[in-house]
Formats: C-alpha cells, sequence, structure tokens
C-alpha cells in the first residue's frame, strides 16, 4: 500500500482564472482538468493543488474534506483503514479518473482516498 501524493484542496468559484494563476505560481502546468457532471463540479490539479470549482450548493457535500490521497489501492486502504478505526462516508466509487472514497480518520479529519486507473 502506498500513498503516492497528497493534494490540497481549494473550493474555489472561478477555475478559468484560479488555472493560470496556479500555474504561474507554483511554475507548473495544469496536470489534469475534468468535468465531474453527476456531481456539478468541474476539477484540474496544479502541482500538488486540487481546484474543485462549482457553488455553493455543490460545494456542500465535500467542503469538510479537508486533502486528497491519492494512492495504489482504495480497496487496501479501505480494509486497513476500517481496522484503524476510522469511518467511511462514502464508500468506494467508479469517478471520472478511477475510484474513491471518503473516510474520516480516527481524529475527525476527513480524506478522499482516489486511485487512477488507466
Amino acid at each position: 500500500m502506498k500513498i503516492y501524493d497528497v493534494l490540497t484542496r481549494f473550493y474555489i468559484k472561478d477555475i478559468e482564472n484560479a488555472i493560470p494563476f496556479y500555474e504561474n505560481l507554483l511554475k507548473e502546468k495544469c496536470s489534469l482538468r475534468f468535468s465531474y457532471k453527476e456531481v456539478g463540479l468541474e476539477l484540474a490539479q496544479v502541482g500538488n493543488i486540487l481546484l474543485l470549482s462549482g457553488s455553493d450548493t455543490d460545494f456542500k457535500p465535500f467542503i469538510e474534506t479537508k486533502a486528497t490521497f491519492m494512492v495504489d489501492s482504495v480497496d487496501e486502504w479501505r480494509s486497513y483503514l476500517l481496522q484503524s478505526g476510522a469511518v467511511v462516508i462514502r464508500d468506494k466509487k467508479k469517478v471520472p479518473t478511477g475510484y474513491n472514497m471518503t473516510v474520516k480518520h480516527p481524529d475527525g479529519t476527513i480524506i478522499e482516498y482516489v486511485q487512477h486507473t488507466k
């Protein structure tokens, strides 16, 4: 089991202006961008920042999620986390980039786990 990357989540209104700002700030290009129509969000990744763009209503189910952990296997992490006292808030689900789940850690922190598939 491995965590490949930890992305800080920024909830924003205007992704078109945010992407060039963070590309310039971090001196990195946007490496991922997609619409997640089922939940009304548009997402983009610049470096270790995950930009989530949508309305306050669209953000509501996700706003308490503090970070996204990019992992090798959502299934393996799910088992480990449950044995470690975590609680699954949103179970494994197919998403545009692969699979995700949202978990509340024993300390109360809410984290999204994402496994990209090819």
